[in-house]
């Protein structure tokens, strides 16, 4: 099993929050998706004899793309490259008001099977205050549209924590939500990254974090309300109904191969990890020669551990002990229990089935618990 990730930076604007690797210049669409097209054909054998489980076009915004240029990317895919690729989960993020008639007519024509949307909140005041270009009665045309095409796997990704949200409102977000009869929901706390519009307010003093115990409240109450709408809660920020976890993601958790195309993108086969250059006119130059505009690390034992703990204590199933044995020997398990035993003495990690994982209590500090079950 193996995934394969195509990074789409293209924007129509920018959100004053996003970190990710972007750009504005959609001129550049044509040259980018020939370039895109041509490292998916150069690193064919990145992953050997590995079979493409799951494929995920992010971004930035893929469904800013046409028609013709996401098909001529599936082809190069399915007849150019992966002959005979039958992947389990093929999945597309798009803005719901990129969802017209017309587009819901390509995805119909493609080998999509899974729609991740960006609603981040239905209050459209909140929406303006990110920058979002589309409205909250956005999000339920767009679900409607993409059930009428036969999707029936649909995710949207949810932010709290905005400056000012009460809890009330973000119960109010969850509800609709819920009512949106989805498969899948991604939240997150809103992240005040460096370098973004949104950490220049904050320095500035025009806004300010909400406060810890507020933050809190607002994840138990997302976890509460989540699994009682009969979600199961299988990783930190990932919510899913039965059978609907994101596969293409869970390789990321679980250490499962992937290959990544595209400006910015990374790639892991378990023995290195690569990154391409975050600049589109770079990444293409280099493309059009024929060379991978690339940077790579070779993963040491240590390190390969400690991803592991970073990956896998994310998710519910957390890390299984004899896996462990198997790939790292008897000392890492014992490290591993060892000092996880400030924290099972606590109830704040779980050892049950030969597992061990973080607790729902252990969640509200999964970062500083990974970071001292780390072993370098």
């Amino acid at each position: 099993m193996a995934g394969l990730y195509i990074h789409i930076p293209f924007c129509t604007s920018r959100c004053i929050y996003c970190g990710f690797y972007s750009t504005t210049l959609s001129e550049m669409k044509d040259k980018y998706v020939d370039a895109i097209c041509k490292e998916i054909k150069l690193r064919k054998d990145y992953l050997i004899d590995e079979k493409i489980d799951t494929i995920y076009l992010g971004g930035g915004t893929p469904s800013t793309l046409s028609a013709e240029q996401l098909e001529k990317i599936f082809y190069c895919i399915y007849n150019d490259v992966y002959n005979g690729c039958k992947p389990f989960e093929t999945t597309i993020e798009c803005n719901p008001d990129d969802v017209t008639e017309m587009f819901a007519d390509t995805i119909s024509r493609l080998p999509v099977n899974r729609i991740s949307m960006g609603a981040q909140t239905f209050c459209d005041k909140r929406l303006r205050f990110l920058r979002r270009r589309h409205c909250a009665n956005d999000v339920g045309i767009a679900v409607k549209r993409l059930r009428q095409i036969g999707i029936r796997n649909i995710s949207i990704d949810l932010i709290y924590g905005f400056p000012n949200e009460t809890l009330e409102d973000w119960q109010k977000d969850i509800s609709e939500a819920i009512r949106l009869g989805i498969e899948h929901i991604s939240a997150y706390s809103l992240m005040i990254e460096e370098g973004t519009p949104l950490y220049d307010m904050m320095e500035s003093g025009k806004i300010s974090e909400i406060n810890e115990e507020l933050s809190r409240k607002m994840y138990e109450t997302l976890i509460d309300r989540m699994e009682n709408a009969g979600f199961e809660h299988y990783e930190i920020s990932n919510f899913a109904k039965e059978g609907k976890r994101s596969k293409h993601n869970s390789c990321y958790w679980n250490s499962t191969h992937y290959i990544g195309i595209g400006a910015a993108a990374h790639s892991y086969n378990g023995n290195s990890r690569q990154w391409n250059v975050s600049d589109i006119n770079e990444y293409i130059k280099n493309i059009e020669v024929g060379t991978i505009p690339a940077d790579k690390e070779i993963l040491d034992f240590s390190t390969r551990y400690d991803d592991l703990i970073t990956t896998a204590l994310r998710t519910k199933d957390g890390i299984n002990l004899n896996k462990l044995v198997k790939e790292f020997g008897i000392e890492y398990r014992d490290f591993l229990i060892d000092n996880a035993k400030q924290y099972t003495d606590r109830n704040l990690m779980i050892i049950d089935d030969n597992n061990i994982r973080i607790s729902r209590e252990g969640l509200f500090i999964s970062d500083a618990i990974m970071r001292d079950l780390m072993h370098v």
